[in-house]
């Protein structure tokens, strides 16, 4: 059974717990946790993006962020970012390797599989910098097909017109753009 910690607006815990099933019938406030693995090619960022699998209960078969997850409850939202990475992707992190880069929320409804599916989160980004082979990642197939290197500003204005090839939040990909923005020039 996972647990989440409730969450206000802006992901503060509000010291109760709640089922994950529950949490996504009710639309309750949880906070996960979104790592974004990018790299400069030339003059261009790029994103490592996951196929998500076809089991998934939302968006199944559709490309999204590089590593994300659910932040347990009593969890820190690095904590989970670390785990995410070594879990989905077999990449083995530390603290000083994930820059936090903000938050963002993301609420919508919608029926996968025959049911409903609430998600209201506050969602914790992080960026991974280090040098990725894509070879050499540990996919973990019970979340993910593959994974495929795009082009930042491609996926962001496909995610814009709605591009059913991915199911990145636009929150997602506006502070990974500020981050890099911000912090590379």
């Amino acid at each position: 059974m996972e647990l989440f910690d409730i969450c206000d607006e802006c992901g503060q815990p509000t010291g109760k717990t709640i089922e994950r099933a529950e949490a996504h019938r009710e639309g309750i406030c949880h906070r996960t946790a979104h790592i974004w693995i990018a790299r400069k090619q030339g003059d261009v960022y790029q994103v490592l993006l996951q196929k998500r699998a076809m089991n998934k209960d939302s968006f199944p078969g559709r490309f999204d962020t590089s590593s994300a997850g659910h932040i347990q409850a009593g969890d820190e939202p690095i904590e989970s970012a670390i785990r995410e990475l070594y879990e989905e992707l077999g990449i083995q992190a530390v603290k000083e390797d994930l820059d936090f880069a903000g938050t963002f929320r993301i609420q919508y409804e919608k029926e996968f599989h025959g049911k409903l599916f609430r998600d209201n989160e506050v969602a914790f980004v992080f960026v991974y910098q280090k040098l990725v082979n894509i070879q050499e990642l540990i996919l973990q197939k019970e979340e993910l097909d593959a994974v495929e290197w795009f082009d930042l500003e491609y996926v962001y204005g496909a995610c814009k017109r709605h591009d059913q090839k991915f199911c990145v939040p636009l929150g997602g990909l506006e502070t990974i753009l500020k981050y890099i923005k911000d912090n590379n020039g």
